[in-house]
This record gives C-alpha cells, structure tokens and sequence, in this order.
C-alpha cells in the first residue's frame, strides 16, 4: 500500500509560483499513474493533472493548461505539481493521488491512494 505526503503548499500572492511535492512510501512508485487534486471552500474536489508511469504523458484540465506543470521522479519517489501565475481562484487544499490499475494514458478519476493534502492560499 502507497502512502503519499504532499508538502510545499503556504501563502502567495497572486502572480507568484509555489512547487508541490508527494513523496511517495510503501510500493513501488514507477507502478503508478500519479494524479493532482484540488478542493476549494465549499466547493467538490477537482481534477488538476496526471502523469502517466514513466513521466512520458501528462494530462491536464484545460482551464491550468500553461500554468501548472506535473512531473514525476521516479528514481526518488517524487511528483511535483509546479504552479506559476497562482490567481486567488486557486486557492484550495491540494491532493495527490496514486492508481495502480490502467492503460497508457494517466486517468483522471479512478484514484485509490491520496495523501492528506496541502493548503495554497492565494492573496490578491
């Protein structure tokens, strides 16, 4: 079983850069699709960006397409989530997430391990 432990999150202001880590203990890491996650106050727990196995294929909402960049270390047990120009809407705790099961391309959903999350606050 995989746990993940995000960190990096804090409070920027908007227009600044903030890079989210998940390390990743407990199985073998290169055996799953990792996935970023967000939830805002009030708001259902959303879909940011995955990253297929070996890092060769990334998925993204289309609405952060430019802004945030995932990426993965497999030799360290790391994926990151580089966010740059933050706006106050991406405010929200950030989740990452592993599956084991799947093809070729990282899914969205289907996630069986999450980590407890990273709060970003964007001020404006």
């Amino acid at each position: 079983q995989v746990q993940l432990v995000e960190s990096g999150g804090g409070l920027v202001q908007a227009g600044g850069s903030l890079r989210l880590s998940c390390a990743a203990s407990g199985g073998t890491f290169s055996n799953y699709f990792m996935g970023w996650f967000r939830q805002a106050p009030g708001k259902e727990r959303e879909f940011v960006a995955s990253i297929s196995r070996t890092g060769g294929t990334t998925s993204y909402v289309d609405s952060l397409k430019g802004r945030f960049t995932i990426s993965r270390d497999n030799a360290n047990n790391v994926a990151n989530l580089q966010m740059n120009s933050l706006k106050s809407e991406d405010t929200a705790i950030y989740y990452c997430a592993a599956r084991a099961s799947g093809g070729y391309f990282p899914p969205r959903t289907g996630y069986d391990y999450w980590g407890q999350g990273t709060q970003v606050t964007v001020s404006s």
